[in-house]
Parts: C-alpha cells; structure tokens; sequence
C-alpha cells in the first residue's frame, strides 16, 4: 500500500543497556528533543527513528531500547510481553543497521551488562564488524582514563564523547559518516521527486490508551514499526515515520495514549501525554482512534477539544469494527453523530486495525483533506458567496435591535482557513448566523475534515475583534 522511497539512506542503530544516554545521544545528533529522556530505567520501548544532516551527507538513526537479556541478540524471540517485544523490535534494528553504535557510560564504569553484551557481539560477526564503542558521559578530556578500562571489552579503543554537553559529538558525525556508505543518485533518477518539511503531510495518531493507535499505524505501514500491547501506555514516545504515498510525503506519527489519569499524574505517562499535545499542535491531520467496543467518553470529547482547538483537521476512526456483532454503518455513524456533534465535519472510517479491514482508505482521506485544507477562496468567490447567503438568510442580530449588516466577507488564511466578517460599528452578529455561513461554506466548497474559523471585527479604526467559539 505505502510506495517507498527508493534512495533509502544509511541506518546507523544506538545500542547498549539500560541507562547509558541513548535517547540523548539520539536528541544530540538528530537535533530534536524527540527521545523521552529519564533517568528511569527502561523509558525507552519503542525505537525512535530520526535522521541525521552532516557535511552534506544524510543518514538515518534509531535509538534502541535498552538490551536486558543479552542472549535475546543470538535468536529470535516470540514472546507477548512488552520487555521481550522491546528487544526483539531492537535486535531487528541491529540486523538491518549498517553501523552500530555500542554506547557504555564511563561515569558508571563498565558493569557485567556491558561485558556480556561485549561478548555476544564479539560472537557474532555481522555485529562485530559494524560495531563502533562510543564512552559516554565524558565531561572533559581529563577525565578520559576513566574510560580506559571499556578497552578489555575487545571492540577497540572507546571514543570518547558526552552528549548532555556534545563533547567530541561533531568528531563521532565525521567518524559515522567516513564509515557510512552513500548510494549515489543515478542521473536517470534525477526527476525524482524531492520532499522539504514544508511539503510533508504531518498526520498524529491520537486517542484514549488502548484505542489501538500503534496497531493501525502498523496496518497502514505494512510492518510492526511500533509495539503493541493491551497494557495502557505502552507507547511513551511519540514515534514518527515517514512514507511515499502517490509522490505525497506524510509522516505519520503515533502518540502516547491521552488519559485524564495520565495528565494529572507524574512520570512517563505524565511526559508521554504532554509530548503528545505538543505533536498535535503541529499536526495538519489528527486521526482520532476510538474503541467502538466501548462507549464513547467524556475523555474522547476532551481530546476532540484539544484537536479543534490547536486547528488540526480531523478523521474520526472507528477502530475495532471486527468486535462488533451488528455492523450497520449507518446506524453507528448515527451514533458518533449524536455523541460528537460539534465534529459532523469530519469523515469517519469504520476499520478493524487488527484485520487490516478498510485500513488503506485512510491515506487517501489524508490527501483529499490535506488538499482541502489548503483551498483559498478569491475576493470574488467570497463576494458571491456573502450575496448569496444574505438572500437566502439574512444576518441575525445578536444584543441590542438594530439588525445587523456584513459589510464585508473575505478569506485572509488558509491551512487551516480563516476568514473576516466586517460588520458595523454598532452591530452584534448572532453566533447561530456564523454557524449558518459556516455550514453554507462547507456545502459549497467543502472543506473536508477541517475546522473553520471565523472572526468578526467592527467596521472601525480602533475596531475589536474576537473568534467564534465552535
């Protein structure tokens, strides 16, 4: 279903137990704040995936979970639990990584966990070959003895670096990129198509715990990229992963479940929930992941609230179709209707994540709304627009007796849209009238899943204007 690009770059794999600066390592050279850094042992579970610009080259890195069981690196592991999915999804990443980065802490000293997992690289050679030993949490040159010992480990001598500070972390770039080998760009390919972050399609995956968010995002790519558990909040990250979807880039991005328990508590969850707000707030498309197995909350209507109000699109995604015994759509679109009314704007998408079940329509819903919402209506249109909606409703006063008159209607943004009512002076606009024009709007041109905003400013110099709460 994804159509994938086909100058895949070079992976290079953060490995290492528990507690050593991974996810800083990977913030540091990816220069984002996207690993959730803790103290906590084990915050990592799924990988994060970022990519790397240095010297004109570019490179992809993952950030592994912490290696707990050093002999899950030898074999394949089939069991459920989240710790064994952990590292099973890690020691994947180590088969298809072209370098891996074998990171120890020189402040710890070297433990019986490094040792051991010293050994099984050391045992197994297309590990060994491809492996760098980087010495983390070096503050200075001076204290570089210290990491001396971590050369008994028989993977060479330690480079040395600190990535709270980035000491030697520019050295560690020009290192991985000597080593790294780049597929040149054929000149037949040249018309490929090139994506800047601007062109990409930001798609969230927000929902309660448990609504099934990784395992849709695993359905629509094909392959388990995230882990997926009934435990709430197994994702604690939010995981991205870019895809090719008819010459669109979309990335799309698996949040932390959002619970109200989650927010007002401490921890990871706590962490998790927030980065999760903070992606939607950049998302042009939320995909709001529901559990029609179980009723629908005053929690989904809080987090419908945080969608609208940071002006992502939406699409209402009836997840879990496959447990429902009598699946008449229309009967349960009349369901969501009722229960979510202020998002009849939205389409909705009955699918079973699990199944695989309507899971492909969802891209292309993602383009048709990305494409709408990027739709700007010339001074013309909204003119006709204005003429037409005044015929056949004239504009309802709000306070006071005088009724009011629009004296212009016009769009000033788009993705989201937004447009201006100017009104007179003295006049007040009925907030049901913003809603009829609202509604007029959609009937003409759309705007599929997509909020509208509309703001009404007084037809005076020194004139207030104020959002029309939806």
């Amino acid at each position: 279903m994804i159509e994938r690009n086909k100058n895949d770059k070079p992976l290079v794999a953060i490995f290492g137990r528990t507690n050593v600066g991974k996810s800083t390592l990977f913030n540091c050279l990816t220069e984002k704040k996207q690993a959730l850094v803790s103290n906590i042992s084990g915050t990592t579970r799924d990988s994060n995936l970022g990519l790397v610009e240095w010297n004109n080259k570019s490179f992809n890195i993952v950030d592994t979970a912490g290696i707990l069981n050093y002999r899950l690196l030898e074999k394949e592991n089939k069991d459920e639990g989240i710790d064994e999915k952990t590292q099973e999804q890690a020691r994947r990443y180590l088969d298809k990584a072209d370098l891996i980065i074998f990171l120890v802490d020189a402040k710890a000293g070297m433990l019986p966990e490094d040792k051991e997992l010293a050994k099984t690289i050391n045992r197994i050679d297309k590990y060994k070959k491809k492996t760098i030993l980087v010495s983390n949490k070096v503050d200075s040159l001076r204290t570089a003895p210290e990491a001396a010992e971590f050369n008994k480990l028989g993977l060479g001598e330690p480079f040395l670096i600190s990535a709270v500070s980035g000491l030697a972390t520019g050295d560690l770039l020009d290192l991985l990129v000597e080593k790294l080998k780049f597929k040149k760009i054929i000149k037949k390919n040249k018309g490929l198509k090139n994506y800047s972050v601007a062109d990409e399609i930001k798609v969230s995956l927000v929902g309660k715990p448990n609504a099934g968010k990784s395992s849709l995002l695993n359905s629509i790519l094909g392959y388990e990229r995230v882990i997926v558990s009934p435990i709430p909040h197994t994702t604690r990250e939010a995981q991205d992963t870019e895809v090719i979807y008819k010459d669109n880039s979309i990335r799309l991005i698996d949040t932390a479940g959002i619970s109200r328990q989650g927010k007002k508590g401490k921890g990871l969850q706590k962490f998790g929930i927030e980065n999760s707000l903070g992606i939607l707030k950049k998302s042009d498309i939320a995909l709001l992941v529901l559990d029609l197995s179980n009723p629908i909350t005053h929690q989904d209507l809080k987090i419908i609230d945080e969608i609208i109000s940071k002006r992502a699109s939406l699409i209402i995604i009836a997840n879990k179709w496959d447990k429902i015994e009598d699946r008449d759509t229309k009967e349960w679109t009349n369901y969501l209707r009722d229960k979510l009314p202020f998002v009849s704007f939205a389409p909705i998408q009955f699918l079973s994540a699990k199944t695989g079940e309507k899971v492909s329509k969802i891209m292309d819903l993602i383009l048709q709304i990305a494409e709408e919402r990027k739709i700007f209506l010339s001074e013309s249109q909204t003119e006709k627009f204005l003429k037409r909606v005044v015929k056949i409703h004239k504009p309802a006063k709000g306070k006071g007796t005088k009724a009011p008159h629009i004296y212009e209607f016009k769009q000033i943004k788009n993705d989201p849209p937004l447009f201006n009512v100017r009104i007179g002076p003295n006049d007040d606009l009925h907030f049901s009238y913003v809603r009829f024009m609202e509604n007029r709007l959609r009937e003409r041109h759309s705007f599929l899943g997509t909020p509208i905003n509309i703001k009404i400013a007084k037809a005076t110099k020194s004139h207030t204007t104020f959002n029309i709460k939806k």
